[in-house]
């Protein structure tokens, strides 16, 4: 099978590990990497790793563009990308061994140039239309979108995806989200703070969910199912460490695991998001397929590289 990856902010990812931090003062350390990442790349990296075919589109743009690709090669990905001049942000991971805390700094990224969504929709165009690959079964759309891009964007691709038969999978919020739903995603997969703020905003005081645990779930669960209802999709909301909440049209369930002790979190949700999918298209029930995004997601914590399960 074959799954075509979108994600449109791409990003450069320094990883480093303290053994303690202690603000102001020269904190130094020797373990530290640079990868690239990006929920499209860790999605697309964790497909190859299950043996799945996987072509990653993207914008790429200034000085780093090079380096961006050389890791692609590295890294054995099939990358296509429309010129966007756009410099590559760079995003720092901070693990302090003292307190087991990992502590993420974004950069926001730089906004395409005029044109880029042209360019991009043609190279959505030529992949999925053209003959430089076998045809496709899945699109997965992973990730916010760099500033600059429109609204329509991802539900036009959504749309042109489901016209050409295709399943398709979401993990965007926000209008991304909502404008997608009319032409009926099969799976969409945002974590629970990017569903509540998408659907349920009045649920969010000081950047996080507020109120009653039973109230807000029982909230949020009911805009799951008439979504469900609405637009024949399912859904999976990952929460962390805690169960995952899943509806699938007809009922609302939770799915526990064992929580494991991570070496790095970064990109466990994107690997959850690349096992589901793989799995679901394998012929899974939607239970085995979620068992599926547990197991990716657990094996990206022990490493200390974003986005592999190898």
């Amino acid at each position: 099978m074959s799954f075509l990856v979108v994600g449109l902010n791409p990003t450069f990812q320094k990883t480093l590990c303290f053994s303690s931090v202690i603000p102001n003062t020269v904190n130094r350390t020797g373990i530290h990497r640079l990868d690239i990442a990006g929920k499209g790349i860790n999605v697309t990296r964790v497909l190859s790793q299950l043996g799945k075919k996987a072509v990653y589109l993207t914008q790429l743009g200034g000085l780093t563009r090079p380096l961006f690709l050389s890791f692609c090669g590295e890294d054995f990905l099939s990358v296509e990308w429309a010129e966007s001049n756009s410099p590559i942000r760079f995003c720092y991971t901070l693990i302090n061994g003292a307190d087991s805390s990992v502590t993420e700094l974004v950069e926001e990224s730089s906004p395409v140039e005029a044109g880029t969504e042209q360019r991009i929709i043609e190279k959505f165009d030529f992949i999925l239309h053209g003959e430089k690959y076998a045809p496709f079964e899945c699109l997965i759309v992973s990730g916010t979108k760099a500033a600059g891009f429109p609204d329509s964007l991802i539900p036009l691709m959504t749309k042109k995806a489901k016209e050409k038969g295709l399943k398709v999978f979401l993990d965007v919020k926000g209008k991304d989200l909502t404008e997608s739903l009319r032409y009926r995603p099969d799976v969409i997969k945002p974590n629970l703070f990017e569903f509540a703020s998408t659907f349920a905003p009045q649920l969010i005081k000081n950047n996080d969910l507020a109120g009653d645990d039973i109230a807000v779930k029982e909230e949020i669960k009911t805009i799951m199912l008439e979504i469900c209802g609405e637009f024949g999709c399912r859904i999976v909301l990952t929460r962390g460490g805690q169960k995952i909440w899943a509806a699938d049209g007809e009922d609302f369930f939770e799915v526990g695991f064992q929580a494991v002790k991570p070496v790095n979190p970064i990109g466990s949700g994107d690997a959850f998001t690349a096992g589901l999918a793989a799995a679901l298209l394998d012929g899974a029930g939607f239970r085995e397929a979620i068992a599926e995004g547990i197991r990716c997601g657990a094996l990206n914590a022990g490493f200390l590289k974003p986005g592999v399960i190898l």
